[in-house]
């Protein structure tokens, strides 16, 4: 039985890349991890909610990683297989985890890829388009039915050319996650939080901006709310964070009867959660293993270093 049959039409659907990455950091360096936006959306999301993926890898990808995500409950009909070589991308982070430099890109299949969504992915009820071309996000919309909610992300190579056709996705999207020089890029303001209701007027209901290890944000038209990073002994690898956020806090809304600003709220606390798994150790191992318990245990630490009196 598929992962979208057993939840119905309820389902959360990530459309994004499936990559093999090579993380260097100054004490070791892990080769052709399994990666890429879906990958990391995907295994957050999978604790509160069944998730479905649509991506594309090439001929080479492992059969043990294909197996990975299968045994995580993934649902893998809308993974495409191509001629040719899987997207890697290699990268490497010096003493402070902030700052990365990308080594190599090497798109392969992921430079053709058009995605196809399978007919029962459809009815999907919350969409994350992830940062792939805005044209291909606008597609994606094209072939669902109705969602809920859409959310998805962006990056400065689309905002510079192809920032049209990415409005254009905007003004389609309820929810955009962004990080801080993204939305200064896009808006055109130095200001963040001017220039987060100025992307507001291009479509989105709510913006929520990541700050790395200074949390994340919500803005809307109404309110403001702004949430920590949790405070970890050591960050390991910081690829993916974004990513693991945004599957946690859409996973989260999918179980909420009222998307308010109050699920909103709660939906960034266990996106920040999520992110804390992942960056202490490399690639989706720190997300693995998640359960119910795992994430309740550190949502009631978060809710400790946090909680004030006046």
């Amino acid at each position: 039985m598929r992962v979208s049959e057993r939840i119905g039409g309820a389902k959360l659907l990530a459309v994004g890349s499936v990559a093999l990455d090579t993380i260097e950091t100054p004490e070791t360096i892990s080769r052709e991890q399994l990666g890429g936006s879906a990958t990391y959306f995907a295994f957050a999301a999978r604790p509160l909610c069944a998730v479905a993926m649509v991506a594309v890898v090439g001929e080479d990808f492992p059969v043990g990683e294909r197996n990975r995500l299968t045994r995580a409950g993934i649902d893998l009909d809308g993974l495409q297989i191509a001629p040719g070589r899987t997207f890697r991308w290699s990268g490497r982070y010096g003493d402070d985890p902030n700052e990365r430099t990308t080594l190599d890109t090497q798109l392969n299949v992921f430079a053709g890829f058009q995605p196809q969504l399978p007919e029962h992915y459809r009815d999907a009820d919350l969409v994350f388009l992830g940062n792939i071309d805005p044209a291909l996000q606008l597609d994606v919309l094209e072939q669902v039915r109705g969602p809920r909610l859409v959310a998805c992300d962006t990056m400065n190579f689309w905002i510079e050319r192809e920032c049209e056709a990415l409005k254009r996705t905007l003004s389609r999207v309820d929810v955009l996650i962004v990080n801080d020089e993204e939305v200064r890029l896009l808006s055109g303001s130095r200001g963040l939080l001017k220039g987060a209701r100025q992307i507001l007027d291009l479509g989105p209901r709510a913006l929520v901006v990541k700050k790395g290890e200074h949390g994340a944000m919500l803005v809307t038209r109404d309110e403001i709310f702004v949430a920590p990073a949790i405070p970890l002994e050591r960050v390991i690898d910081p690829t993916g964070a974004g990513d693991s956020f945004a599957g946690a806090f859409m996973a989260y809304l999918s179980q909420q009867k009222t998307l308010n600003s109050a699920a909103y709220r709660r939906a960034i606390v266990h996106g920040t959660v999520a992110a804390s798994f992942c960056v202490e150790q490399f690639g989706i191992a720190g997300l693995e293993g998640l359960d119910h318990q795992t994430l309740g245990s550190r949502l009631d630490h978060f809710r400790s270093v946090t909680r004030w009196e006046e």
